[in-house]
């Protein structure tokens, strides 16, 4: 059995992860073989559109599998990992700015690489099993894979709040924050999917679609934009000044993460905010990642979490508060020869 299914039916071309049992995880030949298929159908008359979708029912795809960038990352050799995740973003790049339509069905988990993969989609749809998450400060890293992009774009300071505790969002939630557009009961899509590939007609997206959900996001948002408006001492500070169950569960939440990490994604929003581009946000993205291994709290966040998962991992800051301007920096700056080429 194959991890990905990619064909052609009708007028739709067709990208399925095939990969259940791993909650439909991306390897890195997954990201090469969606990047060909996009490549191989920008320019055919015969394809009028992208459809993208996993099978399981339990996951779109819940992340990217990261077990040979923690092995080989553990041997010194940083350069595997470098090279997932630069092919990883060009894929990301790729479907942002495809020129055609893409239609991403997010059912169930759609996480830290599937949101890479399915919410730069033109037509996003969500279902009442959708949970959509960057949780990656959790492992070490800033969230990726075009995710900043996305949080830049949130209302108010939704972005920090989401990156920053890893916050799951149900439907509601992610077409509030902009990580989807519409809501299509999962009982309907069989229809919408016969009814792309036969015609290739997108307004059945708009036909099926019923009213959004409630979001639990959207009532807090005032609550939220006050809370994370600072710096992320600031911020600290603000949720421990303000006594509410709220603000207490959102302080251990964000206490989870890696410091550096944390830091370093909030530094990332607020730069792609005022440079709003995909491509900035990859760019941005990269310089920490390409560092995370062998500098940052990558490879303990893989150790502590997925290894060992005793939950318990050392970072390198003991608080959010220890994390300087100048740590920050160090993470972030200019690679040089090797930035990110897309």
């Amino acid at each position: 059995m194959t991890d990905i299914r990619i064909y052609r039916d009708g007028p739709a071309g067709r990208i399925t992860l095939t990969r259940p049992q791993a909650l439909n995880a991306l390897s890195y030949q997954m990201c090469l073989d969606v990047s060909a298929a996009l490549d191989r159908w920008r320019d055919d008359p015969e394809v009028r559109l992208v459809v993208i979708d996993a099978e399981g029912g339990k996951a779109f795809c819940a992340g990217g599998d990261i077990q040979e960038m923690y092995d080989t990352g553990m041997k010194g050799d940083y350069d595997y990992g470098r090279k997932f995740w630069a092919d990883e973003y060009r894929m990301n790049d790729a479907i942002a700015e495809y020129p055609k339509p893409v239609v991403a069905l997010l059912e169930g988990y759609t996480m830290g690489g599937g949101v890479g993969l399915g919410c730069h989609a033109s037509h996003r749809v969500v279902c009442e099993t959708t949970q959509i998450a960057m949780p990656e400060v959790a492992i070490g890293l800033v969230p990726d894979v075009g995710g900043t992009h996305l949080l830049a774009r949130a209302p108010g300071f939704t972005g920090e709040y989401l990156a920053a505790t890893a916050t799951r969002m149900g439907p509601g939630d992610a077409i509030h924050a902009g990580f989807a557009d519409s809501y299509i009961p999962r009982e309907y899509w069989l229809d919408v999917l016969t009814r792309l590939e036969s015609t290739g007609d997108l307004s059945i997206l708009e036909a099926m679609s019923e009213p959004v959900p409630d979001s639990p996001l959207a009532a807090r948002q005032a609550e939220i934009d006050r809370l994370f408006a600072g710096t992320p001492a600031g911020i600290v500070a603000a949720l421990e000044a303000e006594g509410s169950d709220f603000a207490a569960a959102t302080l251990k939440a964000l206490r989870r993460g890696s410091p550096l990490a944390v830091a370093c994604g909030i530094a990332n929003i607020r730069a792609v905010r005022d440079h709003g581009t995909i491509r900035a946000a990859l760019q941005r993205e990269f310089r920490f990642t390409w560092r995370a291994a062998e500098m940052g709290d990558f490879l303990e966040g893989i150790r502590a979490m997925i290894i060992d998962k005793d939950k318990s991992p050392r970072w390198q800051h003991a608080r959010l508060e220890d994390v300087t301007d100048e740590d920050v920096a160090t993470m972030l700056a200019d690679l040089g020869d090797n930035e990110l080429k897309l």
